[in-house]
């Protein structure tokens, strides 16, 4: 509360003449103007009980510095009329300059990300295992980012390296007379243990602190990480439960005096709307969104003000309740920085707590990362620095397209670029010399991005560059071949829409002369149509084995896919990267380019 005026001392009461009034008055004023500096100077000079902190955020970066390919590179606008607008968006050259003009006249600003900063990278930055990416970050001034689970795409020790820095232990340092010095921001990652130990392998939480005011940030990624991610990748860690590991640090910095906190967690929901700016809370709080997140958010302790989420790459600014009701801001910036979220939280100085009612709440706007402003200088020089770097090999030309083929763009079940790259590694592997496959399948969210038609790096229109097909391809996963039976292949067909596929279906993109039928009239696994599935015409046989290809996270059961796991036989290939690359080389030529393929193999029924 304000300090209080000192008493008045009793007077006699008298009748005031007009010219006495205006005394008064007067003396009134003074009075009420040294009573607000009383108030101001208890908590400092010039400082109020409250001060507004602004928080930008933003989340699943994937190291794209330069402006992402294609339908990858834009956000949908829903205009005043109803009518959606498409933007080009995206760019570290572009975010960086976003952020610094968002700072401005903020005295009071964090800057903080929630996970999936680095991995499945284009090429000028995946080709020196996101270094670029982190030194972007750097200059950015990023306060913290929680870990993703694409920050254990190259295990645990290049997860470390990234904090700590350090060359390369295979491929050494990539600039003469420079040492990669690591992250000058926290990686946070409060529910990822050592299997042994116990312990987490990073920070769990960072304290903020300017002037008095305290924010504590606690980051963590999804507790599903190893789904997502290669058995290998995540060897010897534990990930443990999001909200009983957000509440259990939440109450240690509340112990140490720290009110004030909000959460990073690389996790996330599905908004009602694909458009950037829909308004989240219409519909009543919370049920604009749909996900994992939700249920996390109505969990986690109202001692967490507010929720930065990731790893479903949408965009949602929504007030989901705490458990004591009060209003709490959940928020998403897309993906590949296309967006980034300006969230006001209002500091109270004496509960030294966020102000949270109603009325006065924390605030959140996505704002588009347009690429009609100024680039930022700095970025330029580091993007053209390691470009010159990546040129011998990212842009040798190695296939030619009539028209943009859509792969992470499309919103279809069925991806064109999906049917490519399947197709891709069935040619490579289907000789029996190679493995003798019959099938390919192929995870959507492997697929990375876009080929453009329109070319991004002066390399002409029409012309696919080996950068180009990274970007796509950018894990360079190592091929396997299994036999499964006919049943496995159907089972793995209908887990694609039941068990943790259910809420959000992960559909499989598949090869050529696989076909079936996807009712989404029909509820869990009976939406794929058992009898529809027919292998060249001929339905499949339960009983009949069948060699499949597939990519090693898919075979490892990746994206609860487990009927992969149960494959006998396993053989391994080349890379998925490699098999796309020689399949362009073969199948485009400056005369006969590549037109996208009709994407007819899935039957879907709504």
């Amino acid at each position: 509360m304000p300090a209080k005026p000192p008493p008045r001392k009793r007077s006699t009461i008298r009748r005031l003449t007009a010219a006495t009034a205006v005394l008064a008055a007067t003396a009134g004023a003074l009075t009420a103007g040294t009573a607000a500096a009383g108030a101001s100077d208890a908590y400092g000079k010039g400082r109020g009980r409250t001060v507004d902190v602004q928080l930008l955020s933003f989340n699943d970066l994937h190291g794209n510095l330069e402006p992402p390919q294609g339908s990858s590179g834009t956000v949908t606008e829903t205009q005043a009329d109803g009518t959606k607008k498409v933007i080009p968006a995206g760019g570290v050259e572009y975010l960086a300059n976003s952020l610094r003009t968002a700072r401005k006249g903020h005295e009071y600003s964090i800057t903080a990300a929630a996970g999936d900063m680095i991995g499945a990278s284009p090429l000028m930055t995946g080709l020196f295992h996101d270094e670029p990416t982190i030194e972007a970050l750097n200059k950015i001034k990023l306060d913290a980012t929680s870990v993703g689970n694409h920050e254990f795409d190259e295990g645990r020790a290049e997860l470390l390296r990234m904090q700590r820095g350090g060359c390369h232990p295979k491929d050494g340092c990539f600039e003469k007379g420079k040492t990669f010095k690591g992250a000058d921001f926290p990686y946070l990652a409060a529910n990822v243990t050592d299997e042994k130990t116990g312990k987490p392998i990073l920070k769990p939480y960072t304290i903020w602190q300017h002037k008095g005011v305290k924010i504590g940030i606690i980051g963590l990624t999804l507790e599903g990480t190893p789904d997502v991610v290669t058995a290998e990748g995540v060897k010897g860690l534990k990930f443990r439960d999001e909200v009983e590991t957000i509440n259990k640090y939440a109450k240690e910095l509340d112990r140490q005096g720290v009110k004030s906190i909000i959460t990073l967690v690389h996790e996330g929901g599905m908004p009602a709307s694909g458009s950037y700016n829909y308004d989240c809370d219409t519909p009543g709080a919370g049920a604009g969104i749909s996900g994992p997140i939700v249920d996390i958010a109505k969990q986690v302790t109202p001692k967490v003000d507010a929720i930065v989420t990731g790893h479903t790459h949408q965009a949602y600014a929504c007030t989901i309740p705490d458990p004591s009701g009060a209003p709490r801001t959940v928020t998403s910036a897309a993906s590949f920085g296309r967006l980034y979220t300006d969230t006001t939280l209002t500091y109270d100085r004496r509960t030294k707590d966020i102000v949270r009612t109603s009325v006065k709440g924390p605030r959140a706007t996505n704002h588009v990362v347009d690429r009609e402003q100024p680039k930022a200088a700095d970025m330029t020089r580091l993007i053209d620095r390691w470009k010159t770097l990546a040129a011998p090999v990212a842009n040798k030309p190695v296939g030619y397209i009539t028209a943009d083929i859509n792969g992470r763009g499309s919103e279809d079940y069925e991806k064109p670029l999906g049917d490519v790259i399947t197709d891709a590694q069935l040619e490579a592997l289907a000789p029996k010399d190679k493995g003798g496959a019959q099938i390919a399948f192929m995870n959507p969210g492997g697929i990375r991005s876009d080929l453009a038609h329109k070319a991004s790096g002066g390399e002409g229109d029409g012309v696919v560059t080996y950068g180009e097909a990274f970007t796509v391809q950018p894990f360079t996963n190592l091929m396997q071949l299994k036999d499964l039976t006919g049943a496995q292949v159907i089972a793995a067909l209908q887990q694609q829409v039941s068990g943790p596929n259910e809420p959000s279906p992960k559909i499989l993109q598949v090869s050529k002369g696989l076909t079936y039928t996807l009712d989404l009239t029909k509820k869990g696994a009976d939406r794929v149509v058992a009898s529809s599935v027919k292998l060249n015409g001929a339905p499949i046989d339960p009983a009949k084995t069948y060699r499949v290809a597939a990519n090693e996270f898919l075979m490892g059961g990746g994206d609860g896919f487990p009927a992969f796991k149960e494959g006998t036989n396993k053989l391994v290939a080349a890379s998925d990267l490699d098999v796309f690359v020689s399949y362009l080389q073969a199948h485009s030529s400056p005369t006969s380019p590549l037109a996208p393929p009709k994407a007819e193999r899935i039957t879907v029924v709504k």
